[in-house]
C-alpha cells in the first residue's frame, strides 16, 4: 500500500506558510531558477564563526600555503558534492530523505533517514547553543552580566522563536529572509575584517612550519565534513521548486558558488588571525565567538552580536525546516508545519539544557554528532552514485509505494552503508577522549596506518574511507538494478 501523503486539487501556495510536506511539489509551484539557490546557501555560511576554521586548521600543525590549499580545495568540493545531490531535487521534486528511497527502497531509506535526522538536530541545536553564549559574551564585554539568568533566558527566547517561527512558514518565507540576511551579515563580516586586518602579522604567519601529507590530508578531510558534508543531507530540499527544465550544471555550479565563496574567503583570513596570534587561536578553540570579538573597538560590539547571531539562527533554520521534512519521511504523519515545530521544541530543549545546567554537555555532543558523519558521509556516496547514474526523472508514485519499482528494502545499498560505516568508524578517533570516554571505541583499525599516536590518527580517514567505498561500490554494484528501474 503506498504511503503517499494526499495532496489534493492544484491551489496556489499559501503567501505566507508553506503547506507542502514530503509530497511532489505540484508542477505550477515549481517556478524556482538555478541562481536562487546561491541565496540560501550563502546565508547560512556567510558567518564570522567561519573564520574560526582557520585556527581549526592551523592545529593540525600545517603551514599557512597548506592550510590555504586545504581550506580551498575542501570547501569547493564539499558544496560541490552537496550540488550533485541537489540534482536529484529538481528531477524529483520531493525532499532529500524521499529521493533517496530510489537507492534505498521505500522502507529501506529509513536507516540513514534516522541518522540524518539525529545529525540536523543535533548540528542546528549547537548552532542555537552558539549563538546564545556568543550573546553572553558579547554583553559581558558590554559591561553587562553575561552570566545573568535573565539575560540567557531572554537569548534562548529569541534565538529558539526565530528559527521556530521561520522553519514553521517554511520555504518561501525562509528564501526571502536568506537573500536579506546575506546582505546584512555581509556587510558586517566585510567590516569585521576591516577592523580587523591590523591585527595580522604576515612574518609570523609565513613563517609557520610545514606539516606531513597525515596532517595535511587531517585539516582537508575536517573542513569537508564542517562544511559541505555538514549539509548534504538537505542539498535537495532547496531545489525541489526548480523548473524541470533548469540545468543540472546549473544546479551544482550555483549550490557550490553560494555555499563555497564566503567561507573561503571568511578560513583564508581566519588562517591569517590564527597565525599571527597563538594566543588568539588557542581562545578561538574555547569560544569562537567570544574570542573573535576581542579584536573589535567597543562600539561595533551591537552589529557584530547581531551579526554572528542571525548567521548562525539562518544555518539553524535551515536545518531544522529539513530535519523537519526527515521526520516526515521516516512515517511521521502530521503536517509540515507542525514537525519543524515539533523539532523547533527539541532543539529549544536542548539548547535550555546545555545553556542552563550541562555545560560539560558540547564536548560529547559533538562526540557523538562526529560518530553520526561516518555513516552520513557513505549514504552521501551512495546517493551521489546513485544520482550520477541515472538518466530519467524519478518515478513519483514509486517513491511512496513499496511494491513500486523502488521496491521495499535495497540491501545492496543497506549492506553497503553498513559495511562502509565499520570501516569508517575504525579509522577516526575519538577527539573528546576525556569527556566522551564511551566513545573510544572508534580508531579500531588505526594499526594498519601507524596507530592511534601515529600522523594519521586524527585525520578521520574513516569519513573519507566512507563516502569514497560506499561511491565506488554502488557505482558498479547497482547499475544493472537502476537500469532495471528505469527501463520498467
Amino acid at each position: 500500500m503506498s504511503d503517499r501523503p494526499h495532496a489534493g486539487p492544484e491551489r496556489p501556495a499559501s503567501p505566507l506558510v508553506e503547506r507542502t510536506g514530503i509530497e511532489i511539489v505540484p508542477e505550477s509551484d515549481r517556478t524556482a531558477r538555478p541562481r536562487d539557490l546561491f541565496w540560501p546557501w550563502f546565508a547560512a555560511n556567510v558567518s564570522v564563526f567561519g573564520m574560526s576554521y582557520g585556527s581549526f586548521v592551523l592545529g593540525f600543525g600545517i603551514s599557512f600555503w597548506q592550510a590555504t590549499l586545504v581550506s580551498v580545495i575542501g570547501i569547493v568540493v564539499s558544496f560541490l558534492l552537496c550540488g550533485l545531490i541537489a540534482i536529484a531535487g529538481k528531477r524529483g521534486s520531493a525532499p532529500t530523505m524521499v529521493l533517496s528511497r530510489a537507492a534505498f527502497g521505500v522502507h529501506g531509506q529509513k536507516v540513514p533517514g534516522i541518522v540524518s535526522w539525529l545529525t540536523s538536530i543535533g548540528w542546528e541545536t549547537f548552532l542555537a547553543i552558539m549563538a546564545v553564549l556568543a550573546t553572553a559574551t558579547v554583553i559581558s564585554r558590554l559591561g553587562g552580566d553575561g552570566d545573568s539568568v535573565l539575560l540567557k533566558i531572554a537569548a534562548t527566547v529569541i534565538v529558539a522563536a526565530l528559527i521556530v517561527t521561520a522553519s514553521v512558514l517554511g520555504y518561501h518565507t525562509i528564501m526571502k529572509l536568506q537573500s536579506v540576511l546575506t546582505w546584512i551579515t555581509g556587510a558586517v563580516t566585510i567590516l569585521y575584517i576591516v577592523l580587523a586586518i591590523p591585527h595580522i602579522d604576515l612574518g609570523a604567519v609565513l613563517a609557520l612550519p610545514s606539516g606531513t601529507i597525515g596532517q595535511v590530508v587531517g585539516a582537508l578531510v575536517m573542513v569537508m565534513t564542517g562544511f559541505g558534508l555538514g549539509w548534504i543531507n538537505i542539498a535537495a530540499d532547496w531545489s525541489r521548486y526548480q523548473r524541470r527544465t533548469a540545468s543540472d550544471g546549473a544546479i551544482v555550479a550555483w549550490n557550490t558558488i553560494g555555499g563555497s565563496v564566503a567561507p573561503v574567503l571568511l578560513v583564508v583570513f581566519g588562517l591569517l588571525l590564527g597565525g599571527s596570534d597563538p594566543a588568539l587561536a588557542e581562545g578561538i578553540a574555547a569560544d569562537p565567538i567570544g574570542a573573535l570579538e576581542t579584536l573589535l573597538p567597543v562600539w561595533v560590539l551591537v552589529p557584530f552580536l547581531l551579526t554572528a547571531v542571525l548567521a548562525l539562527v539562518s544555518g539553524a533554520v535551515l536545518g531544522i525546516y529539513s530535519s523537519g521534512l526527515t521526520l516526515l519521511s521516516l512515517g511521521i504523519r502530521i503536517p509540515r508545519p507542525s514537525a519543524a515545530a515539533i523539532d523547533g521544541l527539541i532543539l529549544t530543549f536542548g539548547t535550555v539544557w546545555v545553556v542552563f545546567w550541562a555545560q560539560d554537555f558540547l564536548g560529547p555532543f559533538q562526540s557523538f554528532l562526529i560518530t553520526l558523519g561516518v555513516p552520513l558521509a557513505s549514504w552521501a556516496g551512495i546517493l551521489i552514485a546513485d544520482i550520477l547514474r541515472r538518466r530519467r526523472d524519478y518515478d513519483e508514485d514509486a517513491l511512496f509505494d513499496p511494491r513500486g519499482r523502488y521496491g521495499a528494502w535495497d540491501w545492496t545499498s543497506i549492506g553497503t552503508l553498513v559495511v562502509a560505516s565499520i570501516v569508517g568508524w575504525g579509522f577516526v578517533v575519538n577527539g573528546f577522549a576525556e569527556d566522551a570516554a564511551w566513545n573510544n571505541w572508534q580508531g579500531y583499525l588505526l594499526g594498519i596506518v601507524g596507530g592511534r599516536e601515529g600522523d594519521w590518527a586524527y585525520a578521520n580517514l574513516g569519513v573519507f574511507f566512507a563516502l569514497v567505498l560506499s561511491f565506488l561500490v554502488t557505482w558498479f554494484a547497482r547499475a544493472g538494478r537502476i537500469r532495471q528501474q528505469e527501463a520498467s
